[in-house]
């Protein structure tokens, strides 16, 4: 089979797509024809060292997909040959991948294998930020910085279902058209406009009750300095590739809450609420309120390329790779 291989941590440009022999699922395992894999920005960190998860080598990246159970390891019963399921987990990006059985869902009735794999990496997060870290109330209002790319649709889409009011803020009046179509309320380009006055127009003058930031970087503290009484900024990740020192009095003005997310380790300490908030966006998905926004679907060759692309932030919504195109 063919999969794309990380056979040594550095720059994107060492990986590269090999044949390798077809994997055997493991006592608890299952193996999965891979039909769709989702791009992730931990999938690019992972390959060059920068992410907090370090796996051994060699590994195809991947943490998202879906496909076809097409052999079981001895004690699994969760899964049997022929399902059609989602994955979380490492080595989509392969023709073939083997994964816990505890890491794999049934597709949804309704999704198809490109949705289901760009559904629940990015959902799962954003509603697990908003609820569960945040916990936005209807009618609040949520600044969304990096709003165009995976997770930031994600968080608009699930901010608006919840009955927030949301500001969008991206780098492109392209990427702000995506943030409108999925139901931003208003937007913000932050590279031309000023994020602060943009808060203040929003929310005549009290300043956001939550912020959303996957970006890290040189708006962090800005967007910080612009929630009101007892904001809550909500860490998601530093795509700008720069973690920011934020003064501590900032979160002692206006009683400011400053809440890490990640949830991966949450699906660990609290299982019972990642089922909740699936079936919650299970319900959300065949309401019509929440629904990926896919901009490219490229082969296996391309998946490196597309890597770079959204390194440089140029990547709208949710790349899907085709490791069988």
């Amino acid at each position: 089979m063919k999969s794309l291989l990380c056979t040594e941590i550095g720059p994107l440009d060492r990986l590269s797509i090999q044949d390798v022999p077809t994997p055997d699922p493991g006592p608890r395992q299952i193996r999965i024809d891979v039909k769709a894999a989702a791009l992730n920005y931990p999938d690019a960190l992972m390959v060059q060292g920068l992410y907090q998860v370090k796996p051994p080598l060699p590994f195809a990246p991947g943490s998202e997909f879906a496909g076809v159970v097409s052999a079981v390891g001895p004690e699994v019963t969760r899964c049997k040959l022929g399902d059609r399921v989602v994955a979380l987990g490492l080595g989509g990006f392969a023709e073939e991948a083997v994964v816990d059985e505890m890491r794999v869902m049934p597709l949804p009735p309704g999704m198809d294998f490109e949705t289901g794999a760009a559904t629940f990496l990015t959902y799962c997060t954003s509603l697990r930020a908003l609820k569960d870290c945040g916990h936005l109330q209807p009618g609040e209002s949520v600044l969304v910085l990096g709003a165009s790319g995976g997770v930031g649709i994600a968080a608009i889409e699930i901010a608006k279902a919840m009955g927030g009011r949301v500001l969008a803020a991206a780098s492109s009046e392209a990427k702000l058209e995506a943030c409108r179509k999925a139901g931003a309320d208003a937007t913000v380009d932050y590279t031309r406009q000023n994020l602060r006055d943009a808060v203040k127009d929003f929310t005549g003058g009290k300043g956001v009750d939550v912020v959303y930031d996957p970006v890290g970087g040189d708006y962090s503290e800005p967007a910080l300095r612009s929630t009101g009484w007892r904001g809550r900024y909500l860490v998601v990740g530093f795509a700008a590739g720069t973690i920011p020192k934020i003064p501590l009095n900032l979160a002692l003005l206006n009683e400011r809450s400053i809440v890490g997310v990640y949830w991966g380790e949450s699906l660990v300490r609290d299982p019972a609420g990642h089922v909740r908030n699936v079936k919650q966006l299970l319900e959300w998905f065949a309401a019509g309120k929440v629904r990926p926004m896919i901009s490219e679907r490229v082969p296996l060759g391309g998946a490196v390329a597309a890597m770079g692309r959204m390194l440089q932030r140029q990547v709208v919504g949710k790349v899907v790779v085709l490791p069988e195109a």
